[in-house]
Protein backbone atom coordinates (compact mmCIF):
# COMPACT_ATOMS: atom_id res chain seq x y z
CA UNK A 1 0.00 0.00 0.00
CA UNK A 2 1.30 3.45 -0.88
CA UNK A 3 0.76 6.22 1.66
CA UNK A 4 0.50 9.73 0.27
CA UNK A 5 1.02 12.99 2.09
CA UNK A 6 -1.73 15.58 1.93
CA UNK A 7 0.90 18.29 1.96
CA UNK A 8 -0.55 21.66 2.75
CA UNK A 9 1.72 22.91 5.49
CA UNK A 10 5.51 22.68 5.53
CA UNK A 11 7.66 23.84 8.41
CA UNK A 12 11.39 24.20 8.96
CA UNK A 13 13.12 26.25 11.61
CA UNK A 14 16.54 26.33 10.11
CA UNK A 15 18.46 29.19 11.61
CA UNK A 16 16.92 29.74 15.00
CA UNK A 17 19.16 32.12 16.82
CA UNK A 18 19.67 34.38 19.77
CA UNK A 19 20.94 37.86 19.04
CA UNK A 20 22.20 40.10 21.84
CA UNK A 21 20.55 43.17 20.32
CA UNK A 22 19.35 45.01 17.24
CA UNK A 23 16.85 42.43 16.01
CA UNK A 24 13.94 44.19 14.34
CA UNK A 25 10.30 43.32 14.83
CA UNK A 26 9.17 43.86 11.25
CA UNK A 27 6.40 41.56 10.13
CA UNK A 28 6.96 39.48 7.00
CA UNK A 29 4.77 39.37 3.96
CA UNK A 30 1.53 37.52 4.13
CA UNK A 31 0.63 34.84 1.52
CA UNK A 32 2.74 31.75 0.50
CA UNK A 33 5.37 29.06 -0.45
CA UNK A 34 9.21 28.43 -0.46
CA UNK A 35 11.55 31.08 0.95
CA UNK A 36 15.12 30.62 2.15
CA UNK A 37 16.39 31.74 5.54
CA UNK A 38 19.10 34.39 5.41
CA UNK A 39 22.43 33.15 6.84
CA UNK A 40 23.13 34.27 10.39
CA UNK A 41 26.39 35.64 11.71
CA UNK A 42 28.79 33.55 13.85
CA UNK A 43 27.83 35.53 16.98
CA UNK A 44 24.26 34.19 16.87
CA UNK A 45 23.22 31.19 18.95
CA UNK A 46 20.40 28.78 18.18
CA UNK A 47 17.59 28.70 20.75
CA UNK A 48 15.51 25.98 19.11
CA UNK A 49 17.11 22.54 18.94
CA UNK A 50 17.10 20.67 15.61
CA UNK A 51 15.28 23.60 14.06
CA UNK A 52 15.50 22.23 10.51
CA UNK A 53 14.14 18.82 11.55
CA UNK A 54 17.20 16.84 10.50
CA UNK A 55 16.53 14.04 13.02
CA UNK A 56 15.51 11.35 12.64
CA UNK A 57 16.90 11.02 9.13
CA UNK A 58 14.19 9.83 6.73
CA UNK A 59 14.85 7.90 3.50
CA UNK A 60 15.76 10.03 0.47
CA UNK A 61 12.51 11.03 -1.24
CA UNK A 62 10.44 9.65 1.64
CA UNK A 63 8.93 10.68 4.96
CA UNK A 64 8.21 9.48 8.51
CA UNK A 65 4.89 10.07 10.30
CA UNK A 66 4.51 11.01 13.99
CA UNK A 67 1.19 11.24 15.85
CA UNK A 68 -0.14 13.49 18.62
CA UNK A 69 1.91 13.22 21.81
CA UNK A 70 4.89 11.55 20.18
CA UNK A 71 8.32 13.17 20.38
CA UNK A 72 11.23 13.29 17.96
CA UNK A 73 14.53 15.04 18.52
CA UNK A 74 13.53 17.97 20.82
CA UNK A 75 10.05 18.38 19.31
CA UNK A 76 6.59 17.19 20.45
CA UNK A 77 3.62 16.63 18.15
CA UNK A 78 0.59 18.62 19.33
CA UNK A 79 -3.06 18.65 18.31
CA UNK A 80 -5.96 16.29 18.82
CA UNK A 81 -5.55 12.87 17.22
CA UNK A 82 -3.55 14.34 14.35
CA UNK A 83 -0.21 13.58 12.75
CA UNK A 84 2.72 15.35 11.10
CA UNK A 85 5.49 14.06 8.86
CA UNK A 86 9.21 14.72 8.62
CA UNK A 87 9.85 14.90 4.88
CA UNK A 88 12.94 14.52 2.72
CA UNK A 89 13.92 17.55 0.64
CA UNK A 90 13.91 15.29 -2.42
CA UNK A 91 10.28 14.23 -1.93
CA UNK A 92 7.99 14.53 -5.00
CA UNK A 93 4.28 13.84 -5.48
CA UNK A 94 1.52 14.62 -7.99
CA UNK A 95 3.97 16.40 -10.33
CA UNK A 96 5.36 18.71 -7.59
CA UNK A 97 8.76 18.66 -5.92
CA UNK A 98 9.21 19.71 -2.28
CA UNK A 99 12.72 20.94 -1.44
CA UNK A 100 13.54 21.99 2.12
CA UNK A 101 13.69 25.68 2.97
CA UNK A 102 17.11 24.97 4.51
CA UNK A 103 18.91 21.83 5.55
CA UNK A 104 17.82 18.52 4.05
CA UNK A 105 14.41 17.94 5.66
CA UNK A 106 11.25 19.79 6.67
CA UNK A 107 7.99 19.09 8.51
CA UNK A 108 4.59 18.71 6.87
CA UNK A 109 2.06 19.81 9.48
CA UNK A 110 -0.83 18.16 7.63
CA UNK A 111 0.72 14.71 7.76
CA UNK A 112 -1.39 12.03 6.11
CA UNK A 113 -4.48 14.10 5.39
CA UNK A 114 -5.15 15.74 8.78
CA UNK A 115 -5.56 19.35 9.89
CA UNK A 116 -4.91 21.12 13.14
CA UNK A 117 -1.67 19.30 13.94
CA UNK A 118 1.54 21.03 14.90
CA UNK A 119 4.94 20.81 16.55
CA UNK A 120 6.08 22.42 19.80
CA UNK A 121 9.29 22.95 21.72
CA UNK A 122 9.87 24.46 25.16
CA UNK A 123 12.86 26.74 25.68
CA UNK A 124 14.23 28.62 28.73
CA UNK A 125 13.51 32.36 28.59
CA UNK A 126 13.48 35.41 30.80
CA UNK A 127 9.98 36.64 31.63
CA UNK A 128 9.27 39.83 29.69
CA UNK A 129 12.17 39.38 27.25
CA UNK A 130 11.43 40.22 23.62
CA UNK A 131 12.15 37.62 20.95
CA UNK A 132 12.29 38.12 17.21
CA UNK A 133 10.57 35.10 15.67
CA UNK A 134 11.43 34.41 12.04
CA UNK A 135 10.00 31.51 10.08
CA UNK A 136 9.25 30.43 6.52
CA UNK A 137 6.17 28.76 5.07
CA UNK A 138 6.23 26.57 1.97
CA UNK A 139 3.48 26.50 -0.65
CA UNK A 140 2.39 24.91 -3.90
CA UNK A 141 -0.79 25.96 -5.68
CA UNK A 142 -2.87 22.94 -6.72
CA UNK A 143 -6.49 24.13 -7.16
CA UNK A 144 -7.75 20.85 -8.59
CA UNK A 145 -5.62 18.49 -6.50
CA UNK A 146 -4.91 17.45 -2.94
CA UNK A 147 -2.53 20.28 -2.00
CA UNK A 148 -4.92 23.23 -2.18
CA UNK A 149 -3.92 26.82 -2.94
CA UNK A 150 -2.85 28.50 0.33
CA UNK A 151 -0.61 27.53 3.24
CA UNK A 152 -1.37 28.98 6.67
CA UNK A 153 0.37 28.56 10.03
CA UNK A 154 -0.54 29.91 13.43
CA UNK A 155 2.02 30.50 16.18
CA UNK A 156 1.06 29.88 19.81
CA UNK A 157 3.10 30.94 22.83
CA UNK A 158 2.29 28.97 25.99
CA UNK A 159 -0.97 27.94 24.33
CA UNK A 160 -2.09 31.42 23.29
CA UNK A 161 -2.21 32.35 19.60
CA UNK A 162 0.11 35.27 18.87
CA UNK A 163 0.56 35.29 15.10
CA UNK A 164 -0.84 33.92 11.85
CA UNK A 165 0.84 33.81 8.44
CA UNK A 166 -0.25 32.63 4.99
CA UNK A 167 1.79 31.78 1.90
CA UNK A 168 0.25 31.46 -1.58
CA UNK A 169 3.22 32.21 -3.83
CA UNK A 170 3.43 28.80 -5.49
CA UNK A 171 1.13 29.87 -8.36
CA UNK A 172 2.40 28.59 -11.71
CA UNK A 173 5.30 26.60 -10.21
CA UNK A 174 5.78 22.88 -9.79
CA UNK A 175 8.23 23.31 -6.92
CA UNK A 176 7.48 24.21 -3.31
CA UNK A 177 8.07 27.93 -2.73
CA UNK A 178 9.09 29.24 0.71
CA UNK A 179 8.23 32.66 2.13
CA UNK A 180 9.74 34.18 5.28
CA UNK A 181 7.78 35.91 8.05
CA UNK A 182 8.92 37.85 11.11
CA UNK A 183 7.15 38.88 14.30
CA UNK A 184 8.08 39.76 17.89
CA UNK A 185 7.20 37.55 20.85
CA UNK A 186 7.37 38.60 24.52
CA UNK A 187 8.26 35.67 26.77
CA UNK A 188 5.42 35.21 29.30
CA UNK A 189 7.51 33.19 31.75
CA UNK A 190 10.88 31.58 32.46
CA UNK A 191 9.86 28.61 30.32
CA UNK A 192 8.25 29.35 26.97
CA UNK A 193 6.60 26.80 24.67
CA UNK A 194 6.63 27.75 20.99
CA UNK A 195 3.94 25.96 19.02
CA UNK A 196 3.55 26.02 15.22
CA UNK A 197 0.21 24.67 14.11
CA UNK A 198 -1.76 24.58 10.91
CA UNK A 199 -5.44 25.49 10.89
CA UNK A 200 -5.76 24.12 7.37
CA UNK A 201 -2.51 23.26 5.59
CA UNK A 202 1.01 24.51 4.75
CA UNK A 203 4.80 24.32 5.04
CA UNK A 204 7.04 26.25 7.40
CA UNK A 205 10.58 27.16 8.48
CA UNK A 206 10.91 28.88 11.83
CA UNK A 207 13.60 30.67 13.77
CA UNK A 208 13.62 32.32 17.15
CA UNK A 209 16.03 35.03 18.23
CA UNK A 210 16.19 37.46 21.14
CA UNK A 211 15.44 41.08 20.32
CA UNK A 212 16.82 43.96 22.31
Amino acid sequence: MTVSLAIALSLTACASSVTPAHVGAAQGDSPSSVSQMAPLGPDLQNLLHDASFEKPVVPAGGFAVFTDGQTFSKWTVVGTANDIAIVSGTFAQEGFTFPAGCGKQWVDLTGVGTTGAGVAQTIPTVKGSRHALRFSIGNVVDPHGIFGVTSTVIVLVNGVQKFSATNSKGQGKNVQVWQQFTTTIVAPSASTTMDWRQPNSLMLTATLSIAD
